[in-house]
């Protein structure tokens, strides 16, 4: 029996990098998803942004593993649809057991003279769009009588400060707020509220040359390959000499937050961050 074999979980951003990897583990482990997804480019970030097909891709590597998935398009920043796609899945699916919300964008530069477009970009998806994500899903945990996980996706950012993602930082601690806050307003229904904080993904959010350029500025054009040598900047961040985590490694923290493993574990902030955090 799967370690959340018969529930279903809402993941959002679930086109690609993290939350498919998050649909697929979580499937391998018995869950049927609803799987949501902005699949459209958000200017101001800077990098590309799942798509409609990529999306499809994830229903088809869900089903492979004989699991059922309702993908559904939709902007976290819209509070009314998402509310809508979760009341499409859940009718389907027939219950909500288990919330990744997931979704969000990344871009760079000093905060003083920041665009105020890039600054609202990044708190409506990365912090408003968690609190949209957990306003539409909660009625529906709370309807099945039952109890839940909520596990909302931090970064170790959002316990440290980092020079050029000033508004990304923000929008990361306030996640962690917010967790804190929701875990204990929910206890008492047995919905258990916690958040992930990864150090840098092997995803496209960092495996693009803007980013790069965050941690290798002395190089015209960075590269994977460069992030990947001995002594780049990239390994240097982490206690772990490794430049990056696979988006696996925080599917199974976040399998391990929704069942019942932590049947008694709320309001926690889990770095997986290869001792970012702690250098």
């Amino acid at each position: 029996m799967g370690r959340v074999e018969g529930k279903v979980a809402l993941i959002t951003g679930a086109a690609r990098g993290q939350g498919r990897s998050h649909a697929i583990r979580l499937a391998e482990e018995g869950a049927d998803i609803i799987a949501l997804d902005i699949c459209d480019q958000v200017a101001s970030a800077d990098h590309t942004m799942g798509t409609e097909e990529e999306l499809q891709e994830t229903v088809v590597l869900v089903e492979k593993l004989d699991r059922r998935i309702v993908a559904i398009k939709a902007d976290v920043r819209d509070r009314a649809a998402l509310e809508s796609a979760v009341a499409e899945g859940v009718a389907e699916l027939g219950r909500l057991d288990i919330v990744s919300a997931n979704a969000g964008i990344a871009s760079t530069g000093p905060i003083i003279g920041l665009p105020e477009h890039t600054w609202q970009d990044v708190i409506d998806i990365d912090l408003t769009g968690v609190f949209h994500t957990v306003n539409a899903a909660v009625p529906h945990i709370v309807a099945g009588g039952r109890g839940g996980s909520i596990v909302l996706t931090s970064s170790a950012a959002g316990a440290a400060g980092v020079q050029n993602l000033g508004h990304y930082v923000a929008a990361k601690h306030g996640v962690l707020g917010l967790m804190k806050s929701l875990a204990l307003e929910l206890g008492p229904q047995f919905i258990r509220v916690n958040s992930v904080l990864p150090t840098n993904v092997d995803t496209p959010m960092i495996q693009n040359e803007t980013v790069m350029k965050l941690f290798m500025p002395h190089l015209e054009h960075p590269s994977r390959a460069d992030a990947e040598k001995p002594d780049s900047n990239y390994r240097a961040a982490n206690v772990l000499p490794i430049p990056w985590v696979d988006p696996v490694d925080i599917s199974n923290a976040v399998l391990y937050l929704a069942s019942d493993e932590s049947r008694y574990v709320t309001g926690i902030a889990l770095p997986v961050d290869a001792g970012f955090l702690i250098k």
